[in-house]
Protein backbone atom coordinates (compact mmCIF):
# COMPACT_ATOMS: atom_id res chain seq x y z
CA UNK A 1 0.00 0.00 0.00
CA UNK A 2 1.09 3.36 -1.04
CA UNK A 3 2.22 5.75 2.38
CA UNK A 4 2.02 9.31 0.83
CA UNK A 5 2.52 11.99 3.28
CA UNK A 6 0.77 15.66 3.51
CA UNK A 7 3.99 17.32 4.54
CA UNK A 8 7.43 16.26 3.94
CA UNK A 9 10.52 18.51 4.60
CA UNK A 10 12.69 19.99 1.46
CA UNK A 11 16.43 19.49 2.26
CA UNK A 12 19.07 20.59 -0.84
CA UNK A 13 22.03 18.22 -0.65
CA UNK A 14 24.28 21.16 -0.07
CA UNK A 15 22.87 22.02 3.46
CA UNK A 16 24.34 19.77 5.29
CA UNK A 17 27.51 20.80 3.88
CA UNK A 18 27.74 24.27 3.96
CA UNK A 19 25.98 24.34 7.67
CA UNK A 20 28.70 22.24 8.49
CA UNK A 21 31.20 24.64 7.77
CA UNK A 22 29.72 27.44 9.88
CA UNK A 23 29.63 24.42 12.99
CA UNK A 24 33.36 24.29 12.42
CA UNK A 25 33.95 27.62 11.74
CA UNK A 26 34.07 29.11 15.70
CA UNK A 27 31.30 31.25 14.79
CA UNK A 28 27.39 29.86 14.84
CA UNK A 29 25.38 33.54 15.87
CA UNK A 30 24.35 36.26 13.75
CA UNK A 31 27.23 37.13 11.40
CA UNK A 32 28.19 36.89 7.82
CA UNK A 33 26.45 34.02 6.53
CA UNK A 34 23.04 35.73 7.58
CA UNK A 35 23.56 38.61 5.75
CA UNK A 36 24.21 36.95 3.04
CA UNK A 37 20.77 35.17 3.86
CA UNK A 38 19.40 38.25 3.41
CA UNK A 39 20.75 39.67 0.48
CA UNK A 40 19.59 36.59 -1.79
CA UNK A 41 16.35 37.03 -0.54
CA UNK A 42 16.01 40.51 -1.38
CA UNK A 43 17.51 39.56 -5.32
CA UNK A 44 14.73 36.77 -4.60
CA UNK A 45 12.20 39.33 -3.92
CA UNK A 46 13.87 42.15 -6.22
CA UNK A 47 14.17 44.45 -3.26
CA UNK A 48 16.96 47.02 -3.88
CA UNK A 49 18.42 49.34 -1.55
CA UNK A 50 17.69 52.28 -3.35
CA UNK A 51 14.03 51.53 -2.12
CA UNK A 52 12.29 51.85 1.32
CA UNK A 53 11.50 48.59 1.31
CA UNK A 54 13.54 46.00 3.18
CA UNK A 55 13.88 42.63 4.63
CA UNK A 56 15.44 41.37 7.79
CA UNK A 57 15.48 37.11 8.54
CA UNK A 58 14.06 36.32 12.21
CA UNK A 59 14.22 33.17 14.35
CA UNK A 60 10.67 32.43 13.20
CA UNK A 61 7.63 33.27 11.62
CA UNK A 62 5.75 33.64 14.94
CA UNK A 63 8.50 35.76 16.10
CA UNK A 64 8.15 38.03 12.73
CA UNK A 65 3.98 38.85 13.59
CA UNK A 66 5.17 39.80 17.17
CA UNK A 67 7.73 42.07 16.48
CA UNK A 68 5.75 43.88 13.65
CA UNK A 69 2.62 44.94 16.08
CA UNK A 70 5.74 45.94 18.50
CA UNK A 71 6.86 48.11 16.13
CA UNK A 72 3.76 49.56 15.55
CA UNK A 73 3.38 50.53 18.90
CA UNK A 74 5.73 53.44 18.74
CA UNK A 75 4.20 56.75 17.92
CA UNK A 76 4.87 58.42 14.98
CA UNK A 77 4.16 62.27 13.08
CA UNK A 78 6.08 61.78 9.85
CA UNK A 79 3.25 61.26 7.88
CA UNK A 80 5.98 59.93 4.97
CA UNK A 81 7.67 57.09 6.89
CA UNK A 82 3.92 55.40 6.53
CA UNK A 83 2.79 57.10 3.50
CA UNK A 84 0.85 54.45 1.27
CA UNK A 85 1.50 51.07 4.13
CA UNK A 86 -0.30 52.13 7.03
CA UNK A 87 -0.85 55.51 7.85
CA UNK A 88 -1.47 58.76 5.84
CA UNK A 89 -2.48 60.92 8.83
CA UNK A 90 -0.04 63.55 10.37
CA UNK A 91 0.41 61.62 13.54
CA UNK A 92 -0.22 57.37 14.56
CA UNK A 93 -0.71 57.24 18.01
CA UNK A 94 1.21 53.76 17.93
CA UNK A 95 -0.98 50.87 18.90
CA UNK A 96 -2.27 50.81 22.79
CA UNK A 97 -3.60 48.22 24.87
CA UNK A 98 -7.22 47.78 24.01
CA UNK A 99 -6.93 48.44 20.64
CA UNK A 100 -8.31 46.36 18.02
CA UNK A 101 -6.49 44.33 15.56
CA UNK A 102 -9.02 42.26 13.20
CA UNK A 103 -7.71 38.77 12.22
CA UNK A 104 -9.41 35.91 10.94
CA UNK A 105 -10.00 32.58 13.77
CA UNK A 106 -8.60 30.34 10.49
CA UNK A 107 -5.39 30.31 10.94
CA UNK A 108 -2.52 28.78 13.02
CA UNK A 109 -2.28 30.33 16.06
CA UNK A 110 0.72 31.57 15.66
CA UNK A 111 -0.86 34.54 13.60
CA UNK A 112 -3.66 35.30 16.69
CA UNK A 113 -1.19 34.78 19.80
CA UNK A 114 1.19 37.17 18.45
CA UNK A 115 -1.79 40.02 19.17
CA UNK A 116 -2.04 38.79 22.75
CA UNK A 117 1.17 38.63 23.79
CA UNK A 118 1.25 42.47 22.60
CA UNK A 119 -1.73 43.04 24.60
CA UNK A 120 -3.96 43.77 22.45
CA UNK A 121 -7.54 42.66 21.46
CA UNK A 122 -8.59 40.56 18.70
CA UNK A 123 -11.59 41.24 16.60
CA UNK A 124 -12.82 37.91 14.92
CA UNK A 125 -13.92 38.06 11.24
CA UNK A 126 -15.43 35.65 9.23
CA UNK A 127 -14.21 33.59 6.55
CA UNK A 128 -15.11 33.38 2.69
CA UNK A 129 -16.17 29.71 2.35
CA UNK A 130 -15.00 30.12 -1.14
CA UNK A 131 -11.39 30.76 -0.72
CA UNK A 132 -11.23 30.40 2.98
CA UNK A 133 -9.22 33.66 3.58
CA UNK A 134 -10.34 36.35 5.30
CA UNK A 135 -14.06 37.68 4.14
CA UNK A 136 -13.91 41.41 3.28
CA UNK A 137 -17.41 42.18 3.45
CA UNK A 138 -17.44 41.22 6.92
CA UNK A 139 -14.33 42.68 7.80
CA UNK A 140 -15.54 45.88 6.64
CA UNK A 141 -18.64 45.77 8.91
CA UNK A 142 -16.63 45.09 11.78
CA UNK A 143 -14.02 47.84 11.57
CA UNK A 144 -14.46 50.97 14.06
CA UNK A 145 -12.60 53.89 15.49
CA UNK A 146 -10.66 51.02 17.77
CA UNK A 147 -9.84 49.25 14.83
CA UNK A 148 -5.77 49.72 14.47
CA UNK A 149 -3.87 46.87 12.23
CA UNK A 150 -5.68 44.08 9.96
CA UNK A 151 -3.96 40.82 10.22
CA UNK A 152 -4.86 38.28 7.73
CA UNK A 153 -3.69 35.02 5.88
CA UNK A 154 -3.41 33.99 2.19
CA UNK A 155 -4.45 30.41 3.15
CA UNK A 156 -2.72 27.89 1.42
CA UNK A 157 -0.79 30.28 -0.45
CA UNK A 158 -4.25 31.77 -2.66
CA UNK A 159 -3.92 35.65 -2.46
CA UNK A 160 -6.21 37.65 -0.69
CA UNK A 161 -7.66 40.72 -2.84
CA UNK A 162 -5.03 43.16 -1.83
CA UNK A 163 -6.63 46.03 -4.17
CA UNK A 164 -9.51 45.63 -2.48
CA UNK A 165 -7.93 45.45 1.14
CA UNK A 166 -6.20 48.88 0.18
CA UNK A 167 -9.33 50.60 -0.88
CA UNK A 168 -11.36 49.47 2.33
CA UNK A 169 -8.11 50.92 4.14
CA UNK A 170 -9.04 54.24 2.26
CA UNK A 171 -12.50 54.77 2.92
CA UNK A 172 -11.47 54.03 6.62
CA UNK A 173 -9.03 56.60 6.29
CA UNK A 174 -11.70 59.29 4.70
CA UNK A 175 -14.26 58.02 8.20
CA UNK A 176 -12.00 58.33 10.42
CA UNK A 177 -8.39 60.41 10.03
CA UNK A 178 -5.91 57.20 9.95
CA UNK A 179 -5.68 53.92 8.37
CA UNK A 180 -5.43 50.39 10.04
CA UNK A 181 -2.15 48.92 9.02
CA UNK A 182 -2.23 45.82 7.34
CA UNK A 183 -0.29 42.95 8.05
CA UNK A 184 0.04 39.74 6.02
CA UNK A 185 1.06 36.93 7.34
CA UNK A 186 2.31 34.84 4.65
CA UNK A 187 3.52 32.03 6.18
CA UNK A 188 1.55 29.60 3.36
CA UNK A 189 2.53 32.03 0.23
CA UNK A 190 6.31 31.70 0.01
CA UNK A 191 6.44 32.29 -4.25
CA UNK A 192 2.79 33.33 -4.25
CA UNK A 193 1.96 36.13 -6.61
CA UNK A 194 -1.12 38.79 -6.42
CA UNK A 195 -1.30 40.16 -10.26
CA UNK A 196 1.95 39.22 -11.30
CA UNK A 197 4.17 40.64 -7.94
CA UNK A 198 5.28 38.30 -5.41
CA UNK A 199 3.32 38.29 -2.18
CA UNK A 200 4.72 40.57 0.55
CA UNK A 201 5.99 43.30 -2.17
CA UNK A 202 2.57 45.00 -1.85
CA UNK A 203 3.39 47.46 0.20
CA UNK A 204 2.18 46.23 3.53
CA UNK A 205 3.99 45.01 6.15
CA UNK A 206 4.67 40.87 5.62
CA UNK A 207 5.78 37.82 7.75
CA UNK A 208 7.22 34.90 6.28
CA UNK A 209 8.35 31.45 7.93
CA UNK A 210 11.04 29.42 7.29
CA UNK A 211 9.78 26.41 9.85
CA UNK A 212 10.66 22.73 8.93
CA UNK A 213 7.48 22.20 6.56
CA UNK A 214 7.15 25.44 4.38
CA UNK A 215 8.41 25.88 0.84
CA UNK A 216 11.65 27.19 1.83
CA UNK A 217 13.31 25.80 4.71
CA UNK A 218 15.82 26.89 7.04
CA UNK A 219 15.38 24.37 9.81
CA UNK A 220 13.22 27.13 11.65
CA UNK A 221 13.56 30.72 10.81
CA UNK A 222 11.05 33.81 9.16
CA UNK A 223 11.51 36.68 7.89
CA UNK A 224 9.96 40.63 7.93
CA UNK A 225 9.54 42.66 5.23
CA UNK A 226 9.12 46.21 6.00
CA UNK A 227 7.78 48.49 3.49
CA UNK A 228 9.92 51.57 5.13
CA UNK A 229 12.96 52.74 6.38
CA UNK A 230 11.95 53.87 9.83
CA UNK A 231 10.59 50.41 10.76
CA UNK A 232 13.48 48.86 9.35
CA UNK A 233 16.29 50.22 10.89
CA UNK A 234 14.32 49.89 14.36
CA UNK A 235 13.84 46.30 13.25
CA UNK A 236 17.35 45.67 12.95
CA UNK A 237 17.84 47.09 16.15
CA UNK A 238 14.78 45.43 18.26
CA UNK A 239 15.72 41.65 16.97
CA UNK A 240 18.95 42.12 19.20
CA UNK A 241 17.83 43.54 22.45
CA UNK A 242 17.44 46.61 20.94
CA UNK A 243 21.49 46.93 20.85
CA UNK A 244 22.91 48.52 17.37
CA UNK A 245 25.29 45.53 15.91
CA UNK A 246 26.61 48.21 13.33
CA UNK A 247 27.91 50.83 15.91
CA UNK A 248 31.51 51.39 15.36
CA UNK A 249 32.28 53.57 18.15
CA UNK A 250 32.38 51.36 20.49
CA UNK A 251 35.25 50.87 23.40
CA UNK A 252 34.59 47.38 24.21
CA UNK A 253 33.34 45.19 21.23
CA UNK A 254 31.65 43.15 23.84
CA UNK A 255 29.61 46.28 25.66
CA UNK A 256 27.04 48.01 24.15
CA UNK A 257 26.57 51.53 23.88
CA UNK A 258 23.74 53.58 25.41
CA UNK A 259 20.52 51.34 24.20
CA UNK A 260 17.51 53.79 23.53
CA UNK A 261 14.75 50.81 23.14
CA UNK A 262 14.28 47.69 24.41
CA UNK A 263 14.11 44.70 22.11
CA UNK A 264 13.92 40.82 21.83
CA UNK A 265 16.08 37.98 20.98
CA UNK A 266 14.34 37.64 17.83
CA UNK A 267 17.60 37.23 15.34
CA UNK A 268 18.58 34.02 13.00
CA UNK A 269 22.06 32.42 13.48
CA UNK A 270 24.10 31.29 10.84
CA UNK A 271 23.53 27.81 10.81
CA UNK A 272 19.93 28.56 10.04
CA UNK A 273 21.09 30.67 7.47
CA UNK A 274 23.73 28.22 6.07
CA UNK A 275 20.61 25.55 5.55
CA UNK A 276 18.51 28.83 4.10
CA UNK A 277 20.64 29.93 1.20
CA UNK A 278 20.97 26.00 0.13
CA UNK A 279 17.43 25.51 0.09
CA UNK A 280 16.65 28.84 -1.29
CA UNK A 281 18.75 28.12 -4.30
CA UNK A 282 16.38 25.27 -5.02
CA UNK A 283 12.74 26.46 -3.55
CA UNK A 284 11.37 27.42 -7.25
CA UNK A 285 11.82 24.18 -8.26
CA UNK A 286 9.74 22.96 -4.85
CA UNK A 287 7.14 25.53 -5.95
CA UNK A 288 6.59 24.46 -9.26
CA UNK A 289 6.25 21.35 -8.13
CA UNK A 290 3.71 22.22 -5.91
CA UNK A 291 2.21 24.78 -8.29
CA UNK A 292 1.86 22.04 -10.90
CA UNK A 293 0.27 19.19 -8.83
CA UNK A 294 -2.22 22.06 -7.51
CA UNK A 295 -3.92 22.60 -11.17
CA UNK A 296 -4.11 19.04 -11.66
CA UNK A 297 -5.58 18.42 -9.14
CA UNK A 298 -7.67 22.02 -10.05
CA UNK A 299 -8.75 20.67 -13.30
CA UNK A 300 -8.95 16.52 -12.38
CA UNK A 301 -11.00 17.20 -9.29
CA UNK A 302 -13.40 20.01 -10.56
CA UNK A 303 -16.35 17.75 -11.13
CA UNK A 304 -16.81 15.06 -8.48
CA UNK A 305 -19.65 14.39 -6.22
CA UNK A 306 -18.98 15.80 -2.79
CA UNK A 307 -15.77 17.64 -3.38
CA UNK A 308 -16.12 21.62 -3.72
CA UNK A 309 -12.64 22.93 -5.07
CA UNK A 310 -12.05 26.67 -3.60
CA UNK A 311 -12.34 29.43 -6.14
CA UNK A 312 -9.15 30.48 -8.94
CA UNK A 313 -9.55 33.76 -9.93
CA UNK A 314 -6.52 35.63 -12.78
CA UNK A 315 -4.02 36.95 -10.80
CA UNK A 316 -4.33 35.57 -8.02
CA UNK A 317 -1.57 32.58 -8.20
CA UNK A 318 -1.32 30.13 -5.65
CA UNK A 319 2.11 28.99 -4.68
CA UNK A 320 -0.38 25.85 -3.48
CA UNK A 321 1.39 25.22 0.38
CA UNK A 322 -1.38 23.17 0.74
CA UNK A 323 -4.37 21.86 -1.24
CA UNK A 324 -7.71 22.38 0.84
CA UNK A 325 -10.98 21.36 -0.37
CA UNK A 326 -14.39 20.89 0.75
CA UNK A 327 -15.64 17.30 1.18
CA UNK A 328 -19.45 16.00 2.45
CA UNK A 329 -18.50 13.44 5.16
CA UNK A 330 -15.65 14.52 6.13
CA UNK A 331 -14.94 11.80 8.76
CA UNK A 332 -15.54 9.23 6.29
CA UNK A 333 -13.23 10.78 4.20
CA UNK A 334 -10.14 10.96 6.06
CA UNK A 335 -10.74 7.18 7.25
CA UNK A 336 -11.11 6.23 3.55
CA UNK A 337 -7.38 8.10 2.70
CA UNK A 338 -5.73 6.82 5.50
CA UNK A 339 -6.99 2.94 5.25
CA UNK A 340 -5.61 3.38 1.39
CA UNK A 341 -2.64 5.51 2.10
CA UNK A 342 -3.21 9.11 1.67
CA UNK A 343 -2.47 11.55 5.01
CA UNK A 344 -5.10 14.17 5.12
CA UNK A 345 -5.23 16.84 7.48
CA UNK A 346 -7.91 20.02 8.42
CA UNK A 347 -4.13 21.72 8.98
CA UNK A 348 -5.64 23.95 11.19
CA UNK A 349 -8.06 24.14 13.71
CA UNK A 350 -10.29 27.10 14.27
CA UNK A 351 -8.30 30.26 16.63
CA UNK A 352 -11.89 31.24 18.50
CA UNK A 353 -12.71 27.49 19.70
CA UNK A 354 -9.39 27.89 22.75
CA UNK A 355 -9.71 28.60 26.51
CA UNK A 356 -7.53 30.93 25.85
CA UNK A 357 -9.46 33.16 23.59
CA UNK A 358 -12.52 32.78 25.50
CA UNK A 359 -13.12 35.87 25.76
CA UNK A 360 -13.09 36.75 22.01
CA UNK A 361 -15.64 34.28 21.02
CA UNK A 362 -18.47 35.05 18.36
CA UNK A 363 -21.41 33.78 17.44
CA UNK A 364 -21.69 35.68 14.19
CA UNK A 365 -18.75 33.51 12.32
CA UNK A 366 -21.75 32.16 9.84
CA UNK A 367 -19.25 31.26 7.28
CA UNK A 368 -16.83 29.17 9.17
CA UNK A 369 -19.21 27.47 11.33
CA UNK A 370 -20.61 26.42 8.14
CA UNK A 371 -17.27 25.23 6.50
CA UNK A 372 -14.56 24.16 9.15
CA UNK A 373 -16.20 20.38 9.55
CA UNK A 374 -15.91 20.29 5.76
CA UNK A 375 -12.49 21.49 4.77
CA UNK A 376 -9.26 18.70 4.26
CA UNK A 377 -6.33 18.89 2.43
CA UNK A 378 -4.95 16.61 0.44
CA UNK A 379 -1.16 16.26 -0.56
CA UNK A 380 0.11 18.51 -3.50
CA UNK A 381 3.69 18.84 -2.44
CA UNK A 382 7.38 18.45 -4.31
CA UNK A 383 7.38 14.75 -3.26
CA UNK A 384 4.07 13.78 -4.86
CA UNK A 385 4.90 12.07 -8.24
CA UNK A 386 2.62 12.23 -11.41
CA UNK A 387 1.53 8.53 -10.51
CA UNK A 388 0.65 9.59 -6.36
CA UNK A 389 -1.96 12.40 -7.73
CA UNK A 390 -3.54 9.93 -10.03
CA UNK A 391 -4.03 7.36 -7.62
CA UNK A 392 -5.25 9.96 -4.41
CA UNK A 393 -7.76 11.31 -7.42
CA UNK A 394 -9.07 7.81 -8.59
CA UNK A 395 -9.60 7.06 -4.98
CA UNK A 396 -11.24 10.32 -4.41
CA UNK A 397 -13.38 9.85 -7.59
CA UNK A 398 -14.43 5.82 -6.26
CA UNK A 399 -16.28 7.87 -3.50
CA UNK A 400 -15.86 7.26 0.12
Amino acid sequence: MRNIPLFKVYMSKNASIESEKVLNSGFIGQGDVVDKFENNLRNYFNIGYSTKTNLITLNSGTSALHLALHLLKKPQYNQDIYDGCAYTSSFWSGLQPGDEILSSPLTCTATNFPILANGLDIKWVDIDPKTLNMNLDDLEKKLTSKTKAIMLVHWGGYPNDLDRLKDIQNRFRLKYGFSPAIIEDCAHSFGSRYKGKLIGTHGNISAFSFQAIKHLTSVDGGMLILPHTDLYKRSKLMRWYGIDRDDKERKDFRCENDIQEWGFKFHMNDVNAAIGNENLKEVDYVINKHIENGKYYDNELKDVNGVTLLERQTGFDSSYWIYSILVERRDDFHRYMKENGVACSQVHERNDKHSTLEKYRRTDLNNLENTIHKITNIPVGWWVTDEDRQYIVDLIKKGW
